[in-house]
């Protein structure tokens, strides 16, 4: 493809090999494009799929989503329609404002497909992003928002540093994401034990009905975003707790811990800490898409995501039992026509 033999290289040159410079550059040319209708309408015309679905009572204009991390702080939202996604979810963002973990924490592994992160949350706090929100607006696709736990916050303070994240973005998000299962954030995949998680839903889904009530309007769809790396019967244990506090629905799966299946010449990256994404984690993603799938009788939505990089992948996804499906290597690595590709095969079946 045009992206992978030329712009691809060409970013990478311009960013001097780092790949988060490469990143922060493409989000700032995307906040700029953001703020130019006509060229949003072209775009979109050109990369744009329809293929309508209703899930956990929201209405998208096509399966495909753009994942959280991209666009942490919402800088280009408008943008994201006209390459082609169908929902867009921002964060993950945090009570507080903070930089993250120490750099270089990213890396571009294009050989396997893959990237592995650590990035930490770096992003500029829940305040933030809802006041770009009110001052910019929301796109005219759903908003899902990723929220987690400050650094600073010490688990037993976890529950009321969610709780603030989700009332200070209420007015604004489509859906909210539980981040429970980043591998970047000290102790944070321990919310998904079952106590851990009975607290945290019960108070995040008894404010977010208060909320809603206030506004005279109903809750906003809560989803819990799980790691690949538990046990089918720790998976099973957390379903029972969604089910028990009327989760809307699942996202499967966060990056994983494990290094299996990356190519020859990058398996020495494999040492790096943090969270791989990509080809790699394309399995198991999916066998844990088919365990909630199957668990749950096919009652609960799932949005599925984990190494999805074509319409092949994507398709399998869905099968698996994914509702909706998300990108974020894919696109890091293969730009904007994989959305296209991946949006227009599913519309057409």
């Amino acid at each position: 493809m045009l992206f992978d033999r030329m712009i691809r290289p060409a970013l990478y040159r311009l960013g001097k090999n780092d790949p988060e410079v490469v990143h922060e550059r493409t989000l700032r040319a995307l906040g700029g494009l953001a703020k130019m209708p006509p060229a949003l309408t072209a775009l979109r015309r050109y990369f744009g799929s329809d293929d309508p679905v209703t899930v956990f009572g929201l209405r998208f204009p096509n399966r495909v989503g753009l994942a959280a991390g991209m666009d942490k702080d919402g800088r280009a939202l408008a943008a994201w329609a006209a390459l082609g996604f169908g929902f867009v979810e921002a964060g993950t963002v945090t009570r507080l404002a903070q930089p993250g973990n120490p750099k270089p924490r990213l890396y571009a592994l294009p050989e396997s497909d893959a990237v592995i992160n650590r990035m930490g949350f770096n992003n500029a706090g829940a305040d933030a992003l809802a006041e770009r929100l009110a001052t910019q607006g929301k796109p005219d696709i759903p908003l899902g928002v990723s929220i987690g736990k400050s650094k600073a916050a010490a688990l037993a303070e976890a529950v009321g540093d969610y709780q603030a994240s989700l009332r200070a973005l209420y007015p604004y998000a489509d859906y909210f994401a539980i981040n429970v299962s980043s591998p970047n954030t000290p102790g944070l995949r321990a919310l998904q034990d079952r106590s851990a998680l009975t607290e945290l839903l019960a108070a995040l889904g008894e404010l977010s009905g208060s909320l809603a009530e206030r506004a005279g309007r109903a809750p906003t769809p809560l989803l819990v975003k799980v790691a690949p790396d538990l046990t089918d019967s720790a998976l099973g244990e957390l379903l029972e707790v969604c089910d028990a506090h009327q989760v809307a629905g699942i996202i499967a799966t966060n990056t994983t811990l494990s290094r299996d299946g990356l190519a020859g010449t990058e398996a020495h990256l494999g040492k790096e800490i943090g969270g791989l994404s990509g080809r790699p984690l394309a399995g198991r993603a999916r066998d844990v898409v088919r365990f909630v799938h199957e668990h749950t009788g096919g009652k609960l939505p799932i949005i599925g995501v984990g190494g999805i990089l074509g319409p092949h992948d994507a398709r399998l996804m869905l099968d698996a039992g994914a509702s909706l499906v998300q990108v974020y290597t894919g696109f890091a690595l293969h730009g904007p026509g994989l959305v296209r590709s991946i949006g227009r095969a599913l519309s057409t079946g």
